[in-house]
């Protein structure tokens, strides 16, 4: 656990998400840790969360550098007792959460008549499990505080009709897992002012797509995507609600 704040000030400021606390589920590499600057940019009060602490460490030392507010936690999303420990932590730091970003993910390539229970088990953990996790965490402190934004990571992998990829199977399963959750949650959320929606990109930019699809090449980028989940985060996007956004990229 690493909680610190920097002296200066060099992000953005914005009125609507300035000192929210914002959870970051992945927020070594990638996607996650993007989005986490991206929000501690706009002055949120970002909580990161990755099982890698040297990752973490990198991204909350740039937070700090630009005098943002970061609590740092190495856990795994797919073990109850860690994401228990997480949730729990940070309440006792900050008695609220106002956003959750689902990020974590990982994928396996793997033909299907050689896939082993073991692959199968560790994405579904990680990616569907994990989401569950967190949400449940999450939703468990928003209905109490009456409002809150969960953000889940989905990926046209896991949206019908669109091509997929041969030996992904466990990934495409547990990312239909995560739009369906996402939609439910949405139903079962809206009672308490519980908004929660999905993005389903297609191509990132990331190690994740080097090695599921190398042959892919992608022009979107970690950045643009931290965008779009920013806006989601954000009372600018608050129409959307249950919503599972499908991004087309010209991979």
């Amino acid at each position: 656990m690493r909680v610190a704040m920097g002296r200066s000030l060099c992000h953005n400021q914005n009125m609507s998400i300035e000192k929210q606390v914002a959870i970051i589920t992945g927020a070594g590499r990638g996607i996650g840790r993007t989005t986490a600057l991206r929000l501690a940019r706009a002055g949120a009060q970002v909580v990161l969360f990755s099982r890698t602490r040297s990752h973490l460490d990198e991204t909350a030392a740039e937070i700090i550098s630009c005098g943002g507010h970061v609590l740092a936690m190495a856990g795994d999303v797919a073990r109850e007792e860690d994401v228990q420990e997480l949730f729990q932590q940070v309440r006792q730091t900050y008695r609220h959460v106002d956003i959750l970003v689902n990020c974590a993910g990982i994928v396996a390539v793997r033909p299907f008549v050689e896939m082993d229970a073991a692959t199968w088990d560790q994405v579904i953990g990680v990616n569907l499990r994990g989401t569950f996790l967190c949400c449940r965490e999450a939703f468990r402190i928003m209905t109490v505080q009456k409002q809150g934004v969960i953000i889940n990571l989905s990926s046209l992998s896991g949206v019908k009709g669109v091509e997929k990829f041969p030996g992904l199977s466990a990934y495409n399963v547990s990312k239909s897992g995560v739009a369906g959750l996402t939609e439910i949650l949405a139903v079962e959320g809206k009672p308490y002012n519980i908004r929660v929606c999905a993005v389903s990109p297609g191509a990132v930019s990331t190690e994740m797509l080097r090695q599921a699809a190398p042959h892919l090449k992608a022009d979107m980028t970690p950045e643009d995507l931290a965008d779009i989940l920013f806006f989601l985060a954000d009372d600018s996007g608050k129409m959307f609600n249950g919503s599972n956004i499908e991004l087309f990229t010209n991979a």
